[in-house]
């Protein structure tokens, strides 16, 4: 009887923290506005920051169950491209549902220009805890 009332407690405690991980970031709200661009000195970025170079292409991998980077700062016109390189299967999808990859098997691709200047919060709809950001400026 104690061993049963053990296994018990331990499949409830299991099932407790798969649950609050799922969820953790459902509560979360995106940031305002964009820092300035002078706010940040030439060459330096925050952690888990990327600057895409001019040119109308860039990359972002979906990883385990993370996004990189978690900021991506991109020029108005765009074309971000998303890599799950990860063994789950897991989504792209705005905040705010101006877009939306599907679900994205392991080695899938999916790409999203962008035209308009903002910020765009994204997550995974599989998992709420992912959430990334791509800054789009002039």
């Amino acid at each position: 009887m104690l061993i049963r009332k053990l296994v018990f407690l331990v499949v409830i405690a299991a099932a407790v923290l798969a649950l609050a991980a799922c969820s953790s970031a459902a509560t979360s709200s995106p940031s305002a506005a964009p820092p300035a661009a002078s706010s940040t000195p030439a060459g330096s970025r925050a952690p888990g920051e990327s600057v895409a170079p001019a040119g109308g292409a860039a990359s972002a991998t979906i990883v385990d169950f993370g996004f990189t980077p978690v900021t991506l700062t991109v020029k108005a016109g765009t074309t971000v491209t998303w890599t799950n390189t990860g063994s789950a299967s897991h989504t792209v999808t705005a905040d705010d549902g101006s877009f939306a990859s599907g679900t994205l098997a392991s080695g899938a691709t999916y790409q999203q220009t962008f035209s308009k200047v903002g910020r765009y919060a994204y997550h995974c709809s599989s998992h709420r805890s992912m959430v990334a950001t791509v800054v789009v400026q002039p």
